[in-house]
């Protein structure tokens, strides 16, 4: 999901999110030492004159040849597995926060503080104040402090959807009857948006999901 104007990955806000956008250079920068590679070889045969027809098989460039790609995949597989298994890490967390999914709208809850529970749902179009961005805003954010690790536990009520915040590179899916679990550190204060991304009906494309992200101090000061 970009912004307006935007061309690259949203800056991210997590740790994360950071590593995969170093994850995802260091990609580019093997992607584009491999086709710069093969357009020099490509070109020095098409306009090399000296060719011999005699040559049947060069056992040596063989094997240079078959160790360099496995060389280039290990450096693509290390770092791969290395953030697949961060995904997965849970720190002890300060608090956690409860999404369920409903056609076609948000609940959140905090299991910290049991009467902090809301739906979360799309504001129409007529209703928005000039600046917000269409089809992104909601009528009740959830909020969350910074620099805090927080536990997120997702779910569905009804079909198939999937919680999705970019910034975080971070995609879960919400499975009725199951719960899935990720961890969430914000690095940075402000307002994050996203979408489900999976297909739940009719009205899949008019439930974003809004986090505001504030000091820790005033997360307290809202919660008393």
């Amino acid at each position: 999901m970009s912004y307006w104007s935007q061309l690259t990955i949203q800056d991210a806000a997590s740790p994360l999110m950071e590593q995969m956008i170093f994850f995802h250079d260091h990609i580019m920068f093997i992607l584009i030492l491999i086709i710069s590679s093969v357009f020099v070889f490509t070109a020095t045969l098409i306009f090399n004159s000296m060719t011999n027809r005699f040559l049947l098989n060069a056992p040596k460039l063989e094997i240079v040849w078959t160790l360099i790609p496995a060389g280039l995949l290990i450096l693509l597989a290390v770092p791969s597995l290395r953030l697949l298994y961060l995904l997965d890490e849970l720190i002890t967390p300060a608090m956690t926060l409860k999404v369920m999914a409903h056609q076609w709208y948000w609940s959140y809850s905090y299991s910290e503080y049991p009467h902090l529970k809301f739906d979360s749902y799309m504001t129409p179009t007529s209703s928005l104040s000039p600046g917000t961005p269409r089809l992104l805003e909601v009528d009740n954010r959830a909020t969350l402090p910074l620099n805090t690790e927080v536990r997120l536990l997702v779910s569905s009520t009804d079909v198939i959807h999937s919680w999705t915040l970019p910034v975080l590179g971070l995609k879960v899916d919400a499975i009725p009857g199951r719960l899935n679990q990720l961890t969430l550190f914000f690095t940075r204060p402000g307002i994050f948006y996203g979408q489900c991304s999976e297909i739940c009906g009719a009205n899949h494309s008019f439930m974003p999901i809004v986090l505001e992200i504030i000091p820790p101090t005033k997360f307290i000061s809202l919660l008393s």
